[in-house]
């Protein structure tokens, strides 16, 4: 029986509540073994000031998913280095292990420009693309093999609110896992 495992990948600037919430209704509606939360080292299409570090990033996902032994984090786009294509990663990911499905899990945001990634046909041969809703983001209704759609909790939480809320002095505890925010709050992240 091959491993089921879910691919959550992203600039986790920083990782929220959403997020966790996304990874473990996808891990329960798909029955999935695990979920890998996959931060980037340089995002190819995302650049701006202030962002924290790749290694800032991947501390304060392993912090997030803390206490769930169904999450892992994966350092295998920091150690690349540089822009990273997800099909990159899902090739070498996919010559790493044996007897696995992988599910690539994407929000409703995503979805609308998965048509423009980099090798998508390619892509679409390797996973599942698993696409959670979002708030403002229509389902669309053309389900195909290599596309699935999971109901969510609709929460209005994204990392560039987070960002946002931090430059303007407001709270943004509870946002975040307890031990992200005592990190972002230790470093000064975002003010």
């Amino acid at each position: 029986m091959k491993t089921k495992i879910g691919l959550l990948g992203g600039t986790f600037d920083p990782p929220h509540t959403a997020h966790l919430i996304i990874a473990q209704e996808a891990l329960t509606a798909l029955r999935l073994d695990e979920v890998w939360f996959i931060p980037v080292h340089t995002p190819p299409h995302k650049t701006r000031e202030k962002m924290a570090d790749p290694y800032e990033r991947f501390d304060m996902t392993n912090k997030a998913i803390k206490g769930n032994k169904c999450f892992q984090a994966s350092a295998i786009e920091l150690e690349r280095k540089g822009p990273s294509y997800t099909v990159e990663t899902v090739k070498t990911l996919k010559e790493m292990t044996e007897d696995t499905e992988f599910y690539f899990i994407i929000g409703g945001d995503m979805a609308e420009q998965l048509e423009n990634w980099k090798r998508i046909e390619e892509l679409k041969r390797m996973v599942t693309f698993v696409v959670a809703q979002r708030p403002g983001y229509e389902t669309p209704q053309n389900e195909n093999a290599s596309i699935m759609h999971i109901k969510v909790p609709q929460m209005e939480i994204s990392s560039t609110l987070i960002r946002e809320r931090r430059y303007q002095g407001k709270s943004i505890r509870y946002y975040v896992p307890e031990e992200v925010w005592e990190y972002i709050e230790e470093r000064n992240l975002y003010g």
